[in-house]
């Protein structure tokens, strides 16, 4: 290690290079670039989305500790139409050890919600870490790093195009024991994904973009958004077996039914505490329904499609087998007040789950969102021979909560009050507080991929050694023959190589004194290793004696 620091000290001596002591990872923000910046490069951003948020990592190489100057600055390009963005970022005053975190918050302003095209700027942050010695005035060291930023901007897309995806809600092993959404799959009993549509749900969103739909994700209470603003809001669910659940002993179900029907019980629907799988045809296409939950009520003007199931709760407790005829899986619902909007159940959603999904069922999700977006139903659907008059949910008691479970030390939504969980306080919305734009005429890089260079040379203050440059020996040209350079390996020459040939003396150089500190390691180690004597051979005895007597050993 001192025989490494010695040799970069040594170079910073012999070339008077300096290093750049912070950097950012990534060093840059590209909503354009494929598929490195993906998700964020599926789609474009436009007024009045959700904003998009991306974390970058500072690294400090100044020292173990450090901070954040002031503020970091927000600086748009007036060329590339930076103004048309707004940014909202959060920071961590304080980098330890050695690193710390930049939390950078996109929106599109207002004046371009009907403009389309790419808009630049980028994001300004100085470091300030303890000086070794006090040579520094007042003691510190101080870099500063930009972040470039590039997106892409449309208009805003109708309400019926847009899609909001709940995410506030959802919960994954670890922390709690929650078991996963597919009793089959029992190599894999946990729900680790946490339901994100960048993760087991990226086929639904990819196949939702191809469409034309633009998908957001919701990170705050339904309370926080503007329901006028979107056509369809999604949330996936599965099964919720009180049985199952006291065999498991789970904080909750794949789905926690008792809360959804908690949400749904003001149109009169809920789920019910069944669990059903097995083969049907809907529409003409093949479906398989993947521990589902069955509908327990639902209002008596909706739409109700029911199929016959196996009792997969019965199979899991006593390992017999039973087929239940009629069991509703599919409602759909227009509430009966003025502008009022639809709704659409299905038990199951294993098949837009890419974990463990065996048949897709993508062309009902696009039926279901024809239906609460534009209020088309689909006629195989409204006239289907397996449409059934609606439950009514007094048959069998609604799923309760298992007693003395610990959802609430998860939960977003609920504490503890004396041994029953009550609903948390409704939590404020977030609000993000813009950075104060100080724009800047001037263009923006070209390549905003191109890596931060650790080592810097300054050429007007560096006094390179004396190379003599290369220059081809140019002769008048024969009659027929190509003005192409003949230079082996195809280098042409130029700015590229004049640059190439000025870095050279430099990587020589550290290559040399790499190999000259191995060879004096290899020596100080030869030096201090303690020599081995050799052992003597003792010759026998009887040798020994004939020897001594003159005698030759006789066979």
């Amino acid at each position: 290690m001192k025989t490494l620091k010695y040799l970069l000290q040594l170079l910073s001596n012999y070339c008077n290079l300096s290093l750049s002591p912070t950097s950012l990872s990534p060093s840059y923000i590209d909503l354009t670039e494929c598929p490195y910046m993906w998700p964020y490069c599926s789609q474009p951003i436009y007024y009045g989305g959700m904003p998009t948020i991306v974390n970058v990592t500072i690294l400090n190489g100044m020292g173990v500790t450090g901070r954040i100057v002031d503020k970091p600055i927000w600086q748009p390009y007036l060329p590339q139409n930076g103004d048309h963005i707004d940014v909202a970022i959060s920071y961590s005053p304080v980098l330890w050890p050695w690193a710390g975190y930049l939390a950078v918050s996109i929106s599109v302003a207002k004046k371009a919600a009907s403009w389309e095209g790419i808009a630049q700027g980028h994001v300004m942050v100085t470091v300030a870490s303890p000086a070794e010695n006090d040579s520094k005035v007042g003691g510190e060291l101080t870099s500063t790093v930009k972040l470039p930023m590039k997106v892409k901007i449309v208009p805003t897309p109708p309400r019926s195009k847009r899609v909001l995806w709940d995410q506030y809600h959802n919960l994954r092993y670890p922390p709690g024991y929650f078991p996963r959404d597919n009793l089959r799959m029992k190599n894999d009993p946990l729900d680790w994904n946490g339901d994100h549509i960048h993760t087991n749900f990226r086929d639904m969103y990819q196949h939702l973009r191809s469409m034309g739909y633009f998908v957001e994700v919701l990170g705050a209470p339904i309370t926080c958004f503007d329901a006028s603003q979107y056509g369809t809001l999604l949330r996936a669910h599965n099964f919720s077996n009180r049985k199952i659940k006291q065999w498991w002993m789970p904080d909750t179900g794949g789905a926690n039914i008792p809360a959804l029907n908690d949400l749904i019980s003001v149109w009169g629907m809920a789920f019910s505490d069944g669990l059903y799988e097995g083969d049907f045809t809907l529409a003409d296409h093949d479906m398989y329904y993947a521990s589902g939950c069955s509908i327990a009520r639902f209002p008596e003007d909706g739409i109700v499609i029911a199929k016959n199931l196996k009792d997969q709760g019965l199979e899991v407790l006593k390992q017999e087998t039973a087929v239940v005829e009629g069991v509703p899986i599919l409602g759909l619902y227009q509430t009966p007040s003025n502008g009022g909007g639809r709704i659409a159940l299905y038990g199951d959603s294993n098949c837009i789950d890419d974990s463990h999904r065996q048949k897709d069922c993508f062309w009902l999700l696009d039926a279901l969102l024809q239906y609460t977006s534009y209020s088309m139903t689909p006629p195989s659907l409204s006239h289907s021979h397996s449409r059934v008059a609606p439950p009514t949910g007094t048959e069998h008691p609604l799923p309760q909560r298992l007693e003395g479970n610990h959802l609430y030390r998860y939960s977003k939504v609920l504490e503890a009050h004396l041994g029953d969980p009550k609903p948390r306080p409704l939590p404020a919305c977030p609000h993000l507080s813009w950075a104060k734009p100080q724009p800047v005429n001037e263009t923006a890089p070209s390549n905003l991929w191109k890596h931060q260079k650790l080592l810097s040379v300054d050429l007007d203050k560096v006094a390179l050694p004396n190379v003599r440059a290369y220059r081809p020996q140019v002769r008048p040209l024969s009659p027929g023959e190509s003005g192409a350079w003949d230079v082996p390996g195809g280098i042409m020459p130029g700015r590229y190589n004049q640059e190439v040939g000025q870095t050279i003396p430099v990587f020589a150089f550290l290559g040399a004194m790499v190999v000259l500190s191995f060879f004096v390691v290899q020596l100080t180690k030869a030096k201090t290793k303690p020599k081995r004597r050799k052992p003597r051979i003792k010759r026998p005895t009887y040798l020994q004696q004939q020897q001594t007597t003159g005698k030759n050993p006789t066979v």
